[in-house]
């Protein structure tokens, strides 16, 4: 028997699916409209589509009508149909040019782009239970993920996250030893570097493309010896008696997350700290239907899942993995103990000793 439609809640599904396809449909225009610098030149001042053409660099106008106009359906550009001229408010601005808002969204947008050109490389993976290397999943997705997580490492991890440490902030202000593991193309690294100059921080990732990056970095901002990046996965690092081991938003992306914690804790040194940031989530998958863990799943369906499935064990703890999951283990590992030291509206910071 064919089951009743309830026309309401057809009505109220389509609307929902008419404004999840219009964000989908912005993510091209909104790309165009950073790397073309339309949104900087509207935060400027107002202007006519004639204006803004020009400012930008000469485009075409009716290109940049077309697109100004698109950015205003979404709600991400004001429009005064009276005097036909367009703006961004202090709050959309936060979101499309300030660099470093909390809320800079530019890496988010490159990085739904490399999540559609990945597409058929993980079609493959459903059908074969394989996985997709680091770097080569499309584009530069290590470099869109960098940019993602730049504007939260920005405003969290000096302010907020290592503080939360137990005394570690002290001994960083007087000189350790770090390693931030899975450092990617070094962000998180350098900012911390900036933050205690005394100490003494080496990034490790396994993706040879990202260190480069990463070195680059380093030489622009003149950090000496002080900093240095090796390639390595996490438990092929030689190097111990660390003071502080970092992991930012990493340790579900690697195949075997259990072996890792064991050999953190061989090189770190007794009386240090492993701080391990990942994806905010409840333990069970009812707690995380809401935006960001629509988000983190999605993300770890085309990303996190197949790169872990693509290494050795190949654990695929996804991105939302949950507090109590991670902590068991880690504490498999041989950490004793291990407390949620922090948290914001993306992330948990987990302390392990």
């Amino acid at each position: 028997m064919a089951s009743v439609v309830d026309e309401t809640k057809l009505h109220a599904f389509v609307g929902k699916m008419l404004g999840d396809l219009g964000g989908a449909m912005s993510v091209p225009t909104v790309r165009l409209g950073f790397r073309l610098g339309l949104f900087d030149a509207l935060a400027e001042a107002s202007a006519s589509a004639s204006e803004l053409a020009a400012k930008a660099g000469n485009l075409h106008e009716r290109y940049v009508r077309e697109w100004a106009l698109a950015q205003t359906a979404g709600g991400y550009v004001d429009y005064d149909p009276a005097t036909d001229r367009f703006s961004l408010s202090p709050e959309q601005a936060m979101v499309f040019v300030n660099r470093d808002s909390p809320v800079y969204l530019a890496g988010a947008f490159e990085l739904v782009a490399a999540m559609i050109e990945a597409e058929a490389k993980v079609e493959e993976c459903f059908r074969r239970g394989t996985g997709v290397r680091w770097g080569d999943h499309a584009g530069c997705l290590f470099c869109a993920t960098g940019a993602f997580f730049r504007p939260g490492y920005v405003n969290n991890i000096v302010q907020a996250w290592v503080p939360a440490l137990d005394g570690m902030e002290d001994r960083l202000r007087s000189g350790a030893k770090v390693a931030d593991v899975g450092c990617g193309v070094g962000f998180s690294t350098l900012l911390m570097a900036d933050a205690y100059p005394e100490s003494r921080f080496v990034g490790f990732d396994f993706h040879a493309p990202s260190i480069e990056e990463a070195r680059r970095h380093a030489a622009d901002h003149g950090y000496g010896d002080r900093v240095r990046f090796e390639v390595a996965t996490a438990k092929d690092i030689g190097e111990d008696e660390f003071d502080l081991i970092t992991m930012y938003d990493c340790l579900h992306d690697m195949g075997d997350p259990r072996g890792c914690a064991a050999h953190m804790r061989r090189i770190l040194a007794l009386d240090g700290t492993w701080m391990i940031v990942e994806p905010i989530a409840g333990d069970a998958p009812a707690d995380n239907m809401n935006p960001v863990g629509r988000l983190y799943y999605n993300a770890s369906t085309m990303i996190c899942v197949p790169t872990s499935l693509d290494q050795e064990v190949g654990e695929a703890l996804g991105a939302q993995a949950g507090e109590n999951r991670l902590a068991r283990i880690v504490r498999e590992g041989g950490f004793e103990t291990v407390r949620r030291a922090a948290e914001g509206p993306f992330n948990m910071v987990l302390e392990a000793r």
